[in-house]
């Protein structure tokens, strides 16, 4: 065991751990739950570890040799090589300060070792002084919750595209089909199969264009402004090496805010994304619901679609067979829609120069996209990929209803209109026969 001192006391710490003293006390004042920090959300703190390491040494504020150090150590934590030293549960008091710590004596610690030190010697290389120089926990925070949010956000985006191609797919192989059409559980008007699959895939179009348009403001970041967004304590050269430095380690184009103040209290963009994530949940629910319909029976439901099956369906009654996929996304937009309502009351719980909820943000978020990812991609292999329709069911059920006699208004009028679906209820025949019977038609000449 090592000692090792803050401001509260004095604690042992395991001698082989790159944790620290600030580490293990969350540990102990944060067990709420076995999930730990989002391990993407760990190395986006390490990146930006990196990065303002260089811009310390650039600026001339941190030795080369410490710089080095740093960046050695933060791109193994990048690399995955140091993932059980982060100990600290997803929720937490304090802003994510217990996160950010983790990090730095995690950077510390390996690079004592790296230098021939040992771990807890912080008087060579100080989690505080050398690790975190230059920064704060309010602008390192937010702003490697952000990068994480677009590595997340990228990965739902290709889950959209999988599934919208597989209903564009499905919607051309029945586009020849004829079905009925229905609003509000009643018979509308006919309509084509491959129409309504492709308003699947347009409704997903557009989620995934408003979530791309929404998700640009998360390359805004609050980097430089340290504290409350002044800069205080760091160098005036600083955040200018920082952003370079940052654009080199990222894929895409991050700046600094212009107005870090206002950047580093007000968390309205993560409820922006929250809102477009759920919005995809609700999208996502509509089409299962759908399916769910238009797959019951097999004898006494619609029984226009069939749904691959799964699963056996019941421990009592034998050959039934459960719409489970579609009924687990639904359950998966639930969630989501749930987190969208921690997600708000974290956002409009923030206070003077700083929202202390942002760890609940996160998690909600990261949760959120990560379930939508696979929601998308489960949908679209083992659902709506397998899916054929019955075309006898649905050509009877265009030729059976009284939605059909829409199509005549125009020509015959709204009351006459009105009157043969009320005749046709009552002698229990379709439209065409009617027609044909009342000399309205030839026979087929309404098809």
């Amino acid at each position: 065991m090592r000692i090792e001192s803050d401001t509260i006391g004095s604690l042992p710490i395991y001698e082989g751990a790159y944790y620290g003293i600030h580490s293990y006390r969350a540990k102990e004042n944060f067990a709420f739950t076995e999930q730990k920090v989002d391990l993407t959300m760990i190395k986006q703190v390490a990146r930006i570890k990196a990065a303002a390491a260089l811009a310390n040494q650039q600026s001339g504020t941190l030795s080369k040799e410490k710089a080095q150090i740093i960046v050695t150590a933060a791109e193994e934590i990048i690399m995955g090589k140091w993932d059980e030293e982060f100990i600290v549960d997803t929720f937490q008091g304090g802003a994510g300060t217990s996160t950010n710590m983790n990090v730095n004596e995690v950077i510390a610690n390996r690079g004592l070792e790296l230098m021939g030190h040992k771990k807890g010697e912080y008087q060579y290389l100080h989690p505080l002084d050398d690790v975190n120089q230059s920064q704060s926990t309010n602008d390192v925070y937010p702003s490697a919750g952000k990068l994480a949010l677009l590595i997340y956000i990228e990965q739902l985006d290709e889950a959209l595209v999988q599934l919208i191609d597989r209903w564009h797919m499905k919607a051309k192989e029945f586009q020849h089909v004829a079905k009925m059409g229905r609003t509000q559980l009643q018979e509308a008007v006919p309509m084509k199969v491959g129409e309504s699959f492709a308003a699947y895939a347009h409704s997903l179009t557009r989620c995934r264009e408003r979530l791309h348009h929404l998700s640009a403001e998360l390359l805004t970041l609050n980097m430089g402004g340290t504290a409350i967004g002044t800069g205080l304590n760091a160098s005036y050269r600083y955040q200018e090496y920082l952003y370079q430095e940052l654009n080199r380690r990222f894929p895409r184009p991050l700046r600094p805010a212009n107005d870090l103040i206002d950047s580093t209290q007000h968390t309205d963009s993560f409820a922006s994304i929250s809102g477009g994530l759920k919005t995809i949940a609700i999208t996502l629910n509509k089409s299962a619901n759908d399916l769910r319909l238009l797959a019951s029976g097999p004898r006494t439901g619609f029984h226009e679609l069939n749904l691959p099956a799964r699963q056996a369906g019941s421990s009592i009654m034998p050959g039934k067979v459960n719409p489970v996929i579609p009924e687990v996304i639904s359950q998966i937009a639930f969630q989501v829609i749930g987190n969208d309502g921690a997600i708000t009351f974290a956002a409009a719980s923030g206070e003077l120069e700083l929202n202390a909820f942002e760890p609940v943000m996160f998690h909600n978020l990261f949760e959120s996209c990560q379930l939508l990812t696979k929601a998308c991609q489960i949908f679209a292999d083992k659902c709506v990929a397998g899916i054929t329709v019955n075309e006898t069911a649905c050509a009877e059920a265009v030729a059976s209803s009284t939605g059909s006699v829409t199509a005549l208004a125009p020509q015959i009028g709204y009351e006459k209109a009105s009157a043969l679906v009320k005749e046709a209820l009552a002698k229990n025949c379709s439209i065409d026969e009617l027609l044909v019977q009342e000399s309205i038609l030839q026979t087929g000449t309404y098809q």
